[in-house]
């Protein structure tokens, strides 16, 4: 089993990563005596393949467990879900000594710790991730929020879990679209971060996208290594956590204009390669960088260029509207070579227009 620490002082948790650990969670709980209560949060999908078995795995432990399930799909992540979802708890009975387990991607992960965050003001959760997204991305670091009409991710906390258990086996249940989203977000972790990681993902694509249980937990580890050391550096994104949203900027506005048709790693992925053009006309990343990365993310069968058909003005909307904006101007992470990015304020809206299609 890799173990990975998130140092946050007091509020410090384990990331796990082991084959079959969906089967261990009960233990481990019982061992850490984190609830005596526990209530798992899973979408319709999810719930059918994995609540039992971690039910199961609780219950073996003497745990109880009671299951709320929601409609799968981002269109749940909105504030109608968490008032429904506060209003079960409070049915059940939940008390400031239970705790959440968010068992899902990443829309799961959001929604249950932002309900964790604000019901009776602050309750525990843990993360269990079954998509590779949320494995090497959202599960970690604390934030959670929902989507309103006007933007992605406007509403929500910086709220950390307890612990995070990532059972690798149950990426194999995954449709390809999903385990795209999450390779999207592993190469970010390799632009921005670690060129080395970069260069292993290029030599090991076929494995990685086979799933080998040797390869896919050494890539799920080395993504939660740097995740965690970006959050212990900065944990409410003041400046470095700032360089996760590489991609994320122009890849959000890419979601939200396709109303959410785009999924989150697709429209990312293609955010990166408009991010790669913002620095390449800035003078800042060079041709053969660039085209390296483009290379690399359509190897993995990601996409590289944001739909023509998409409304170029509604696109700039919304970078505008961005959560990381600042009187309505957009930053953006960008690369200046593989393994390390800038981040800026200063692009020209020209030079956004050209990236984002505009006639």
């Amino acid at each position: 089993m890799k173990i990975i620490d998130v140092g946050l002082g007091k509020r410090s948790y384990p990331i796990m990563v082991a084959a079959g650990l969906l089967s261990e969670i009960g233990r481990d709980l019982r061992q850490r005596a984190v609830a005596k209560r526990y209530v798992v949060i899973a979408d319709d999908r999810v719930a059918g393949l994995y609540g039992k078995t971690l039910i199961e795995s609780l219950a073996s432990q003497g745990i109880s467990c009671e299951l709320l399930v929601f409609p799968r799909g981002e269109a749940s992540k909105n504030m109608t879900t968490i008032a429904r979802l506060a209003s079960s708890l409070a049915q059940l009975g939940v008390d400031r000594k239970d705790c959440l387990i968010a068992l899902g991607g990443g829309v799961t992960g959001d929604i249950t710790g932002f309900v964790a965050a604000i019901y009776m003001r602050g309750i525990a959760f843990v993360q269990v991730p079954t998509t590779l997204l949320a494995q090497v991305d959202s599960s970690v670091g604390g934030k959670t929020g929902v989507d309103i009409p006007e933007g992605k991710n406007l509403v929500g906390a910086f709220y950390q879990p307890r612990a995070v258990y990532i059972d690798s086996r149950v990426l194999s249940s995954l449709p390809s679209e999903e385990l795209l989203n999450g390779l999207a977000e592993v190469i970010k972790y390799g632009v921005i971060y670690d060129r080395d990681f970069f260069d292993f993902l290029d030599a090991n694509r076929e494995q990685i996208l086979q799933l080998q249980l040797p390869v896919i937990e050494e890539v799920i580890g080395r993504c939660c290594q740097i995740k965690a050391a970006v959050v212990a550096a900065d944990e409410k994104e003041a400046d470095l956590r700032r360089i996760l949203n590489y991609g994320h900027t122009l890849g959000h506005a890419v979601e939200a204009a396709s109303d959410f048709a785009i999924a989150h790693g697709m429209a990312v992925a293609m955010g990166m390669v408009a991010a790669n053009s913002l620095a390449q006309g800035k003078a800042l990343l060079s041709p053969p960088e660039a085209e390296r990365i483009s290379q690399v993310i359509a190897g993995f069968g990601l996409p590289v260029a944001i739909p023509r058909e998409l409304d170029h003005n509604l696109m700039k909307s919304f970078l505008k509207t961005d959560k990381k904006a600042v009187s309505g101007k957009p930053f953006f992470v960008l690369p200046t070579r593989i393994g390390q990015v800038t981040i800026t304020d200063d692009v020209a809206a020209e030079l956004i227009d050209q990236v984002l299609g505009g006639r």
